[in-house]
This record gives structure tokens, sequence and C-alpha cells, in this order.
């Protein structure tokens, strides 16, 4: 894939701002002339290879994310399923029903992600509605952390389209389709 100047360039640029920088002041941090910056951050050139690796640093990211003009590189842990995911919170909810609601081990599993994820948990396990929006946040989780979903089969986990599209709207951020 081509390098696109100007993505980087206003890549830097973006970076540089929210560390409330002047391109002098970037210059200063990396011994360069702010006029180096400033051709950098229209499209002109790009920093050499060893300035590179400083810029990645001064700029708090990384080298990769400088030179694919801010967007993010997939790359995947592995393959899941929205079915395994629905699966692991069916168990879930069923080691309440085996263990007794009162148990203190399910009790504070539940207080716990409650607590966690600000909202109630035990009530998204018995509501079919609410139980999806969970399935959808686990889902959109493992997307995040990395792992491939195919959404063909994504789309026939799920009853509710509006959580379907919730995580379909995650998944084209994240690269998948």
């Amino acid at each position: 894939m081509p390098l696109n100047y100007q993505k980087i360039g206003d890549t830097i640029s973006s970076l540089r701002k929210i560390k409330n920088m002047t391109q002098s002041d970037l210059g200063e941090r990396l011994h360069i002339s702010f006029q180096a910056i400033s051709k950098w951050e229209r499209g002109e050139a790009l920093p050499d290879t060893a300035t590179l690796v400083d810029l990645a640093q001064v700029l708090e990211t990384t080298v990769d994310h400088i030179l694919n003009g801010g967007e993010r590189t997939v790359v995947y842990k592995g393959k899941k399923t929205a079915a395994d995911m629905r699966e692991g919170l069916k168990c879930f909810a069923r080691f309440g029903d085996k263990v007794g609601k009162e148990n203190s081990i399910y009790r504070y599993a539940v207080e716990g992600l409650s607590e966690k994820m600000h909202t109630e948990i035990a009530p998204m396990l018995e509501d079919g509605f609410l139980f999806e929006c969970l399935l959808a946040e686990t889902v959109i989780q493992n997307i995040i952390a990395g792992y491939y979903f195919d959404m063909h089969e994504v789309r026939l986990a799920f009853s509710h389209e509006k959580w379907y599209a919730v995580v379909q709207e995650y998944a084209e951020k994240y690269g998948l389709k």
C-alpha cells in the first residue's frame, strides 16, 4: 500500500496539536527546524527513518499509527463466533440457576460486572432484548480486542436488528465486513 503523505501529515499535525505543541516546539524536541515539521504536515515530505521513532515517542504514538495516517492496522488474534458468545452468556445465566442466585460466588460475579459495566447485569440475563444488548457488548469487546467475526454468522445470532446494527457499526470501524 503506498504511503499517503497528506494523511501522514494530517496525523502528525493532529497529534502535535493534541499535545498543545507548536511546530517550533516539536522541532526543538526532535532537533530539526519547524520548516521541516511544516513540510511534513503539508504532505510535502516525510520524516526520515531515524526521526520517525523519536517523533512517535514525542507524540506518544507508534510509527505504524503515523505511517498509516492515523488508521488502525488490523491484526487479528483469531476467530470467534457470536454463537459461542451467546452460549457463554447463557452458561453464565444458568450458573445462577444451578448454584443459586443468592450464592455468594454468583452474586459477587453479577455485582462485579454490574459495577464495572455501570448497569444491572441480572435483568439482562433474563430479558431477551436486554440479553442481546449484552451479547452485542460481548461481541464488540472481542472485536476491539482483535478477534475476527464472520458478519454473516453474527447476523444469525441476533433476532433484534437494533443490536446487530450496533455490532455492525463497530465491525466496520474495525475493518470487518
